[in-house]
């Protein structure tokens, strides 16, 4: 499992400060059922429209039960559906314990011929979807603020660093549990007739593939049962 996140996590050049999740991440314990989403509210301002599906995601990662997190509706988010950051000034004059994030989400999911509202995706695709953004926050957690000044601008700067950043989301959200959803996801992006070719084309660029989730998933498993 250490040599295949090793190959997946290490396609940065020297100088980025992305830096891999640790394998040990996928050494859990198995959580207990969650019987109150609710409970996963704490600090959290979600549109009711995702309100429901977001406390579900939220669910899967402990890590972030007291975490300020505000879920914002967004008309257009420079070619992306959602996009997971910390707040600037919470950045600047909180330390990491009290820092805050917010989630952006397109209001619609933008078809070449119409739109979506964002809440009548498929569950398991918006599942996944929001699992990836909190798979981000996972990531920012324990950076200081200098990293993540650091991180933000080499964000917007380098692909290499993005596809960095984009796995690094993806095995946090398959080590909480979300792995195939995040397939599901993925596979929903790719195969939609109605979806630009330019939005696949980022996808696969800067992504893992469904088939390399699953390696992750398969090897995860194999861990667990041994």
């Amino acid at each position: 499992m250490k040599l295949l996140l090793t190959l997946l996590l290490s396609v940065t050049s020297l100088w980025t400060t992305v830096t891999p999740p640790s394998a040990d991440i996928f050494l859990r314990t198995e959580k207990e059922p969650v019987t109150n989403f609710e409970d996963f509210a704490v600090n959290k301002e979600i549109p009711d429209e995702i309100r429901d599906i977001t406390l579900e995601a939220l669910s899967f990662f402990p890590d972030l039960m007291d975490v300020k997190i505000d879920f914002q509706f967004k008309p257009n988010i420079n070619g992306s559906v959602m996009q997971a950051q910390p707040k600037v000034f919470s950045v600047i004059f909180n330390n990491k314990d009290t820092r805050a994030y917010r989630v952006k989400v397109s209001r619609h999911l933008v078809f070449e011929d119409g739109f979506l509202p964002i809440e009548e995706l498929p569950r398991d695709v918006l599942l996944g979807w929001i699992g990836h953004e909190l798979g981000h926050i996972m990531d920012y957690l324990d950076r200081s603020s200098t990293n993540l000044l650091h991180f933000g601008a080499k964000y917007f700067c380098s692909p290499k660093f993005v596809t960095q950043a984009e796995i690094n989301a993806d095995t946090y959200a398959v080590a909480a549990g979300l792995g195939n959803q995040i397939i599901t996801h993925k596979q929903y992006v790719l195969n939609h007739d109605m979806l630009s070719e330019e939005y696949k084309e980022k996808i696969r660029r800067l992504y893992l593939s469904p088939s390399q989730i699953m390696t992750m998933i398969d090897e995860d498993d194999y861990e667990q049962v041994n």
